[in-house]
């Protein structure tokens, strides 16, 4: 073929591919209209011998001779293709890559995008290989607890999939490269604004799912994607109470009165600096780990580690503190006082996680309530229950800060107090490189 007949072929190859991908955006203009700004934000790029298609977190790359390949032995691969780069954007899977396993990530993202498509059911993405997904899908659902690309993510580092199994996903699920997700600093749309569009599209969904029942897992991925994070370590200063801590005070201390002294009148300066200021720190702190059954030692491990490591910067203890960290699920198993940091790394390194039975709020509440009539505490500023949730909960609010912290938002879980806070954390949130040593006793109660 001559270079003028190759380049027309070309041509050819890059005008019909460019039409396939325009009948592929109306498909899902006219059948989802609720995904219209998404779809407007979302560029189209053809891009030619990639070899494969590439999303970049706010383009489609797509390789228009691979394409209709694909579109030849699948006429709605496009429209499939389409689709899931758009779920991607709209759950952003994109901003949420750091301190995770990448390749575990992309294959839970790339699942849970096609356990979304499957289950808005439309004729137009229906690819043959789909109910052999169905049925994969339905014991995966079992085994992670549910089908978004978090639960997913959390299920596969537990139970690591085989390489079998991993390629058979990868098969099944993988449309779209995801090599350029870590470059979010050049995209044009932020997550805010992605975040903007997830919940405008939540708000939609709503009237879409009147006359439809297959909406479920569109509405279970925005739900996670535009769930508020926190910052836990934020969060802790917030318990933070009021003291004199002795040592200078560089804010208050005026220097040009004290060297004017020392210069008119040899060693007398006008002022002395201020051998005291107020400083937010904690003193008085309880600590409730729930270490029922259903808490595993390795995440209150990690809740423990991330709060320990807090705690020992200097600017946020007093020279004298006294922090208890009780372990307890049906009643109080175990509490340990700390009143120096040598006892809190003991502790780190020697403790022992004890209980594991069903999970009741009230005892620990009680049980506060005794050391504080005691006088065991000071000024007792607040409380952090690290918990799954599934717990009787007291009635009485108490004069402290309570917060309720859960490693995952649950819907079943019984309801948060009104007056206590409840805030939710991601488990990478709680990955330190420091590690700790923990057993599992057996039942008991040490006052420390």
């Amino acid at each position: 073929m001559s270079e003028d007949g190759n380049k027309d072929r070309q041509l050819q190859i890059r005008n019909i591919a460019a039409e396939i991908m325009r009948l592929a955006h109306d498909s899902i203009l006219v059948n989802m209209r609720f995904l219209d700004v998404a779809l407007s934000k979302l560029k189209v790029v053809c891009r030619e011998q990639t070899g494969a298609h590439l999303f970049d977190g706010q383009s489609l790359h797509y390789d228009p001779a691979l394409l209709l390949g694909q579109y030849k032995a699948a006429p709605n691969f496009a429209a499939r293709l389409y689709l899931h780069t758009l779920l991607h954007c709209i759950f952003y899977h994109g901003f949420t890559t750091d301190k995770l396993n990448r390749q575990y990530w992309d294959m839970a993202a790339d699942i849970a995008v096609e356990h979304t498509i499957l289950d808005l059911d439309m004729h137009f993405t229906y690819l043959a290989s789909d109910d052999i997904l169905q049925s994969r899908l339905k014991i995966l659902e079992k085994q992670a607890g549910g089908l978004t690309a978090e639960k997913i993510y959390r299920h596969f580092k537990i139970e690591e999939p085989s390489g079998k199994a991993t390629e058979e996903w990868n098969k099944l699920c993988h449309y779209d490269e995801h090599i350029y997700w870590d470059r979010r600093e050049e995209l044009e749309i932020s997550k805010e604004q992605w975040r903007k569009i997830s919940e405008r599209i939540k708000a939609d969904l709503k009237s879409f799912s009147k006359d439809k029942n297959n909406a479920e897992s569109m509405e279970q991925n925005l739900k996670e994607a535009t769930r508020e994070r926190y910052d836990y370590t934020g969060f802790l200063r917030k318990f933070m109470v009021m003291g004199e801590s002795m040592q200078v005070n560089d804010d208050e201390f005026d220097y040009i009165y004290y060297t004017y002294g020392l210069n008119t009148y040899g060693n007398m300066p006008l002022v002395e600096p201020l051998e005291y200021k107020d400083s937010n720190k904690i003193k008085d702190f309880v600590i409730a780990l729930d270490t029922s059954a259903s808490c595993r030692g390795e995440i209150v491990q990690a809740f423990l580690r991330k709060t320990y490591n807090m705690m020992q910067e200097q600017e946020n203890f007093f020279h004298k503190i006294n922090v208890h960290i009780i372990q307890c699920d049906s009643e109080v198993r175990q509490d340990t006082k700390i009143t120096e940091r040598r006892e809190f790394d003991l502790f780190m390194e020697q403790g022992r996680l004890t209980g594991f039975g069903s999970t009741d709020f009230r005892p620990v509440f009680s049980y506060v309530e005794k050391l504080r009539e005691e006088q065991e505490f000071d000024d007792l500023k607040g409380m952090i229950y690290f918990t799954d949730g599934y717990g009787i909960y007291p009635e009485q609010m108490p004069d402290y800060d309570v917060a309720f912290v859960f490693l995952h938002d649950d819907d079943n879980a019984p309801k948060v107090p009104p007056w206590a806070i409840r805030l939710v954390l991601d488990e990478e949130d709680l990955d330190e490189d420091e590690k700790t040593d923990f057993g599992y006793g057996e039942k008991s109660v040490d006052r420390k």
